[in-house]
């Protein structure tokens, strides 16, 4: 069980440098000025990269801790209100995670010199997000609260 424990917070924390990440690309494309044009296909092509590859990591994230649950049995059993609340939380960073998508792709059809929809204030806010949700599974998974 501690191999497979290894693996998912090997694979977890490896998709979270891209969760973490991958909003900040955002925040520089929102900024790339007029006529930039290079700049912007580059950023744009890192980013694309990096949502391909942190969803790779997701799988093996996901599935090892769905290992865990379903054949060592963490989390199991009616008192264990903490683990439903994470995975409510991982299922809100999954569609984080399809959200991240969703706006590559949109940054991607947006002609250059095309103004985004949002601001790189927004995308900077967007970015924190992750952030608490991590915060708040560590809580949850070390202290157990409830």
């Amino acid at each position: 069980m501690l191999w497979i424990k290894s693996l998912h917070i090997v694979f977890v924390t490896s998709w979270f440098a891209g969760l973490f990440y991958l909003p900040r690309i955002f925040v520089n494309l929102a900024m790339v000025p007029d006529g930039s044009v290079a700049e912007r296909e580059r950023l744009l092509l890192m980013a694309h990269k990096l949502y391909r590859f942190m969803t790779i990591l997701a799988v093996p994230a996901v599935g090892f801790g769905l290992w865990l649950w379903l054949y060592y049995g963490i989390g199991k059993g009616a008192d264990n209100v903490w683990f439903h609340t994470k995975l409510f939380l991982v299922l809100l960073l999954l569609g984080y995670h399809h959200s991240c998508g969703r706006l590559l792709k949109k940054f991607q059809s947006t002609p250059h010199g095309q103004a985004t929809q949002r601001s790189h204030v927004w995308y900077r806010w967007y970015n924190e997000l992750p952030v608490l949700l991590l915060l708040a599974i560590v809580i949850l998974v070390v202290l157990k609260p409830f």
